[in-house]
């Protein structure tokens, strides 16, 4: 028996788990912390590094009162984050500014001039993260940054991912060289790719701007994967928290990739992993191209395979956004939307409210909603929108079965199928499969499954995957309903490629409408009760 303390810091919190290796979760805490962000600006998103430590130290005391356990008996400590949530650093690992978080969108244009420069300079890089390089992404971020602070530049030492700085910070570490790198981070987000000579070369980078000259060797450090220390934890460190000094800290990761582990994935199976946006995990024995898919990169998730990694760019917040529009909460909106049928709205939702991840990885595209009557309600958008959600889950899925990505278990992770069960109904029946919902929550799970590691009590994830991930209850997809899903989605997929490629020729869309109208009034007759 042994115990270790999982963390997770999400969007607005962090989580700390305390696991024992054969008795699961004895306890947790949470912590809040701000996102900063500004009405004039809507792409603007940033969060403190001092409100995170802070945090941190709060939920690790609350997690140990939780599980009623001594501090001296944690073994490991292991964390993953947000991603790519980009801080500028000076020497010593001085913050020089906030991260830029995930959800920061306003290096959209540098994010448009690195595509353009990488594709004119046909940079083998960029087809790995699909052709398309992000604001959500590392180097736009950093460079948005440089562009845009003159005055900080020279004081400018490097630029750290979340889980890195982290790491580091609770490591002690102080020297740039010795900084961990974590590969999952750095591959899916920085275009490091160890087959090509780990980051892009130094005259792509200033043939994109002058600004990133140097910058190339300013990302330095230990690039590994998470079966690898970062280090062991500091004594100042060790006093905040309330464990261990000295104990081992292995290379952290993105909060999804682990989210996946937790959720118990082996190759075959994909792990939707459903929060404010969805993070789409699979492993494979392969390292190959998937046009369109954001990332796939060795040793991302499981540090023996190919991590890859899709997405939605927004889930949760799309139906935190409709609640808000109409003065009110999801779950109150949710309040009797198991009575809802396949179809039943005659709205078709193209959720690209927060601009399109996969696979058209394009930022510049807005939601949409067809099919609008005088009567419809915020919550026949909300369940439209849950459908949205579901077939833009359903393209990715076949874009990554087209290129040899096997999917014989489709796990609905993350929290909001523990929280939506229309939602797991919704997804089963458009994609036609059973989906399997974990029976416990698995956020910090796979922390903590890589801390028991790092700490020798297990000796592969799968041997902790098996003794520490959830059982599943299967939803299983309606006939019927399944049907009725598959006439929308062919006209989801029509709209979908039509509407999102500039580049695409004329698609005709008139029989859209009314095959909504159809389909709606055909729906009314098999209302659920």
């Amino acid at each position: 028996m042994a115990i270790a303390a999982g963390v997770d810091f999400g969007t607005l919190s962090v989580r700390v788990s305390i696991v024992d290796s054969q008795r699961g979760r004895l306890g947790s805490g949470v912590a809040e912390y701000p996102l900063h962000r500004r009405k004039e600006d809507p792409d603007h998103a940033t969060q403190s590094h001092a409100d995170h430590m802070r945090a941190l130290a709060e939920a690790a005391g609350a997690a140990l009162r939780d599980a009623g356990v001594a501090g001296d008996q944690v073994e490991a400590l292991a964390l993953d984050t947000t991603g790519s949530s980009v801080i500028p650093v000076g020497e010593g690992l001085e913050p020089l500014d906030d991260y830029y978080l995930w959800c920061d969108h306003r290096a959209w244009r540098e994010a448009a001039l690195i595509t353009e420069t990488a594709h004119a300079r046909k940079l083998p890089a960029i087809d790995w993260c699909g052709g398309v390089y992000s604001s959500e992404w590392g180097f736009s971020k950093l460079l948005h940054w440089l562009r845009n602070n003159p005055g900080k530049r020279g004081r400018l030492r490097s630029a750290l991912e979340h889980c890195d700085m982290v790491a580091a910070v609770l490591c002690g570490i102080t020297d740039l060289g010795q900084v961990p790198r974590s590969i999952c981070a750095m591959g899916h987000k920085w275009m490091w790719n160890q087959a090509l000579g780990g980051l892009p070369p130094e005259d792509f980078l200033v043939a994109v701007d002058p600004l990133l000259g140097g910058i190339r060797e300013k990302l330095n450090g230990r690039y590994a994967t998470s079966d690898r220390l970062a280090g062991k934890l500091s004594p100042q460190w060790a006093a905040r928290l309330g464990f261990r000094p000295g104990i081992p800290i292995p290379v952290g990761a993105f909060d999804a990739h682990w989210d996946a582990i937790g959720a118990g994935v082996h190759e075959g199976d994909v792990v939707n992993v459903v929060g404010t946006s969805t993070c789409i995990m699979a492993i494979a024995r392969e390292t190959r191209l998937i046009p369109g898919v954001c990332g796939v990169v060795q040793g991302s998730i499981h540090p023996g395979m190919a991590g890859i990694e899709a997405g939605l760019s927004a889930t949760g917040d799309i139906f935190d956004a409709i609640a808000r529009r109409a003065s009110s909460t999801v779950a109150e909106l949710s309040r009797g939307l198991e009575r809802y049928s396949a179809g039943r709205t005659g709205l078709l939702r193209l959720t690209w409210d927060n601009g399109d991840r996969t696979v058209l990885v394009n930022p510049e595209l807005g939601g949409v909603t067809l099919g609008w009557k005088l009567t419809h309600t915020a919550q026949d958008e909300l369940f439209a929108a849950i459908e949205g959600t579901a077939f833009h889950t359903r393209v990715i899925l076949e874009r990554m079965e087209e290129h040899g990505v096997p999917i014989r278990r489709v796990i609905n992770g993350g929290g909001v199928p523990q929280r939506n069960e229309t939602l797991n109904r919704v997804y089963a029946n458009v994609l036609n499969k059973p989906v399997l919902v974990p029976e416990s929550e698995v956020t910090s799970l796979g922390s903590a499954i890589f801390a028991f590691l790092a700490a020798g009590t297990f000796a592969s994830v799968e041997e902790a995957q098996d003794a520490l991930c959830p059982r599943y209850r299967a939803v299983n997809p309606e006939p019927a309903a399944a049907a009725v899903y598959e006439r929308l989605y062919a006209l989801y997929r029509k709209l979908y490629f039509g509407m999102g490629r500039s580049s695409a020729s004329p698609v005709s869309a008139g029989d859209v409408l009314p095959s909504l109208r159809s389909i709606a009034a055909g729906s009314a007759g098999s209302r659920r009760d």
